[in-house]
């Protein structure tokens, strides 16, 4: 007779890993995306500088980074659940914190330092490493960009709702709202595979590693640290649009829903641009793929700058950036899984997105910085185009094969 203890439960078969994972993405994900909708209402009402209130979510930012390697080394040894568990505990304290911070210092250290650190552990890349371990490696890129395609529908989902929200019941109650709203990570947490020492598709050389071992290994690998300094352009790009596009729709005397639902926007369009990246890297060479979509952040946001700012161009930039804006992710990890495995994945993964997430710090404090000392935000999008094309080069010569001890026991993940 079989050893109960080596059935999975129903409740943990694939199909309600990837279904919880991505109801993960969304929550998390999509109440994280709209809080560029409280920049001016919070400023306006509190008195503050916009560079206060980038501040704190630029330390937000910086704080998720930090904590994301830690996050994902105990997820890759006592499994996601437990630990997104508790990050979701620190999300809400930190959003709820917001919602009665009456100074910069509460700000930061309630929307910036907790609500980072609880973003961190509670964070879609590790509920996305969960749905990597119960499929094949070939199913591995479509999956990322279902994750990816579910946070994307949050923001869809969440930056009308907050806007809504703000308007009928104000900023504070709205993130008390939302506090409540992300403890539904708790039990969906649930569902994610118990023992992340268990993968569909491991090799031997994958289950006898180390994780000391790994993370030196990617360390010395010129192709990770490649990507990683790639990510820094997209923290970069994606979080000053994040917080300071709908205070930018404000400045140019266009309606403030045009901001609300531009942030929707970029969602929507991610949704099929996730897919379609999920798709062409398990087809094509995913750094090349990534090589194209820097350089077309760099031409459309060169666009924006030169076209009227009319409400038409405003949506029009929102849908195609929405194409590129997540997408990089199933690229990123997709490349990290095809050249290491997934054994430590949400480690190795978690420092790459360091690196998005000090991009994220400068890209969201420079915006409010830049703004209060020119009265602009010219500066932040030439330096965006600029960043757009570099990281498009570094790309380039990044080796995204798998490393020797996978591919002389099993086949490669994907066609590079």
């Amino acid at each position: 007779m079989a050893n109960s203890s080596s059935v999975t439960p129903l409740w943990r078969s694939p199909l309600f890993v990837i279904a919880a994972a991505c109801l993960i993405s969304t929550i998390g994900f999509g109440i994280r995306s709209s809080f560029g909708i409280y920049l001016e209402p919070m400023t306006s009402d509190l008195g503050w500088s916009r560079e206060t209130y980038a501040f704190a979510m630029a330390l937000q930012n910086l704080c998720w980074g930090l904590a994301l390697p830690v996050a994902g080394a105990f997820s890759d040894k006592i499994g996601a659940t437990r630990v997104i568990a508790v990050g979701a505990v620190m999300y809400a304290l930190g959003i709820w914190g917001m919602s009665v911070a009456d100074s910069g210092f509460m700000l930061s250290l309630t929307g910036g330092v907790l609500a980072g650190t609880g973003i961190a552990f509670s964070a879609f890349t590790l509920a996305m490493a969960s749905m990597a371990r119960v499929v094949s490696p070939e199913k591995r890129s479509l999956v990322f960009g279902l994750g990816t395609a579910a946070g994307s529908f949050g923001q869809v989902l969440f930056s009308p709702i907050a806007q809504g929200f703000v308007n009928s019941y104000g900023w504070s109650s709205t993130l008390t709202i939302f506090a409540v709203t992300v403890l539904v990570l708790i039990p969906l947490a649930w569902f994610l595979p118990s023992d992340p020492s268990k993968s569909v598709g491991d090799t031997q050389a994958e289950i006898e590693q180390t994780l000391g071992a790994a993370i030196n290994e990617a360390l010395l690998h010129r192709g990770y640290v490649l990507l990683t300094l790639g990510f820094f352009v997209c923290g970069f790009h994606v979080a000053f649009i994040t917080v300071h596009f709908p205070a930018y729709i404000r400045d140019l005397g266009l309606d403030p829903a045009i901001g609300a639902y531009s942030l929707a926007l970029i969602g929507l369009f991610n949704i099929g641009g996730s897919f379609l990246s999920g798709y062409v890297g398990q087809r094509h060479s995913k750094k090349t793929s990534l090589a194209v979509i820097y350089t077309l952040r760099a031409i459309v946001i060169a666009l924006l700058l030169v076209l009227p700012k009319t409400a038409l161009v405003i949506y029009l930039f929102a849908a195609v950036m929405g194409i590129l804006w997540l997408s990089t992710v199933p690229l990123t990890t997709g490349i990290v899984a095809q050249v290491f495995g997934v054994r430590y994945m949400a480690t190795l993964f978690g420092i790459v997105f360091l690196s998005h997430q000090i991009g994220s710090f400068i890209g969201v404090w420079w915006g409010g910085r830049i703004y209060d000392q020119t009265g602009s935000y010219d500066g932040m999008w030439y330096a965006g185009i600029a960043l757009g094309l570099l990281a498009a080069a570094i790309h380039v010569f990044i080796d995204e094969n798998p490393l020797k001890r996978l591919s002389r026991s099993a086949a490669p993940a994907s066609a590079s």
